[in-house]
This record gives C-alpha cells, sequence and structure tokens, in this order.
C-alpha cells in the first residue's frame, strides 16, 4: 500500500480495495485456485522451456474457468452457470 501507489490509483480512478486485517476469507478463492494449480499441473510436469509451460497451462486454466463443473456453482461449469444467471437477468427484467 505504498503511498506511490495509492497516488497512481487515484490519478487513474481506480477504486482501492483492502479486507480487515487478519481476515482469513480476503484471498480464500486466489489461493484455492493457484493451490489447485499447483497440485494438477505444475508438480506433475516437466516442462522443457517456459514457454511450454506458459502454454500448458493456459490451457489448463481455460478448461479450469470455463468448462470444469465447480461445486461453488452447484456443480455447473462457469460458462453455464453465467449463461443460467443472463437468462435469469434477462426473464426478470
Amino acid at each position: 500500500m505504498s503511498r506511490e501507489f495509492r497516488e497512481l490509483c487515484e490519478t487513474l480512478g481506480v477504486v482501492q480495495s483492502v479486507g480487515r486485517t487478519g481476515s482469513c476469507h480476503d484471498n480464500a478463492v486466489a489461493e484455492s485456485f493457484w493451490a489447485t494449480v499447483k497440485r494438477e499441473m505444475i508438480s506433475r510436469f516437466r516442462f522443457a522451456t517456459r514457454d511450454e509451460a506458459r502454454r500448458v497451462i493456459t490451457l489448463w486454466v481455460t478448461h479450469h474457468n470455463g468448462l470444469r463443473q465447480h461445486s461453488s456453482t452447484n456443480n455447473m461449469s462457469p460458462i453455464e452457470w453465467e449463461l443460467q444467471f443472463a437468462q435469469r437477468q434477462f426473464q426478470a427484467a
């Protein structure tokens, strides 16, 4: 939370958000995601180059975010959840 960074955010119109100190929920989703990336991809494979690692991990993330079912979305893929959400919003309008 450096002064220079805060000033840059203010100049660009970016509103910063910081959770309560000591809250274990601030980064829970991100931490869970990166733990899954490490467990399912990084620790299982040896990549010959950084470029290969970037390509393979990008494909995995695309699958994880777009197609893989998540318990947090009632076992729907994020795409399926987004479509259902949009449909509910349209019907409510």
